[in-house]
């Protein structure tokens, strides 16, 4: 008798990569348009996966050009999703700033306007790190572990979705 095989989960990753500038601006514009790509490849706006991801994205873009600004450099928002896990990888040009790594966070002091940023990271990610960048910079990544509700929907829309340039 022969044992039967678990299922397996399909290998299909989904990826979008955009630059924004370092502005204000530039930040806004990465949330929107990783809500909106979010949704295509089948996590609905307004689902706890999707806030928690605008809440993410919104925190890296605004340290991006907070405190990784350098003059005439753009920074860099990537999305992969594949049927688990959704990484979200926001890279700057400045590599001699660098926030400390996970674990190593204190609460800054009582009346600090800011410093709470990556605080927020740790919390709503269930992963995060920050990559040294080539040639140049640093990258900070923060991953979700995508829970079966919307895992279902998930891969379900990812083999299903045909647009005009094939699977999206």
């Amino acid at each position: 008798m022969t044992p039967t095989p678990a299922p397996q989960i399909p290998v299909t990753v989904r990826v979008f990569t955009q630059r924004f500038s370092s502005t204000p601006r530039g930040a806004r514009l990465a949330r929107h348009l990783a809500l909106h790509r979010l949704d295509v490849w089948g996590i609905p706006y307004g689902c706890d996966s999707s806030d928690t991801a605008a809440l993410l994205v919104a925190e890296l873009a605004a340290n991006a050009v907070t405190h990784g600004r350098v003059a005439g450099r753009d920074f860099e928002l990537r999305l992969s999703l594949d049927a688990r896990t959704l990484r979200i990888d926001v890279s700057d040009a400045r590599g001699e700033c660098r926030p400390v790594g996970p674990g190593a966070l204190t609460a800054p002091a009582g009346g600090a306007e800011g410093g709470r940023g990556l605080l927020l990271v740790e919390a709503l990610a269930d992963r995060w790190a920050v990559l040294d960048r080539l040639p140049v910079g640093k990258t900070v990544r923060a991953e979700l572990d995508l829970p079966s509700e919307d895992n279902g929907t998930i891969s379900t829309a990812l083999f299903r979705f045909k647009g005009p340039f094939g699977a999206h």
